[in-house]
């Protein structure tokens, strides 16, 4: 398995996280929550993406459910490049 992609918030579009996790690729955001740097782990498996916080596991069914969730989080650039 390859190497986790690690992107600060806002490096990258979530057309291209997403892309990134259709290929297979892990990808780690590293955010600051309360003063403290936490990772959120994102993944595509079995047809399902997961945003992994430090709080909670989130579940989207489709691009689109994890692409507003990129986007609302301030994970994802704010536009597509």
């Amino acid at each position: 398995m390859a190497e986790p992609l690690r992107v600060q918030p806002g490096e990258r579009s979530a057309g291209e996280l997403i892309e990134l996790l259709d290929s297979g690729r892990r990808v780690l955001i590293e955010v600051e929550i309360a003063g403290t740097t936490r990772q959120v782990a994102l993944r595509h498996r079995n047809g399902v993406y997961y945003c992994d916080t430090p709080t909670t596991l989130h579940t989207h069914e489709t691009r689109a459910g994890i692409k507003e969730c990129l986007e609302n989080q301030g994970y994802a650039a704010e536009s597509e490049r």
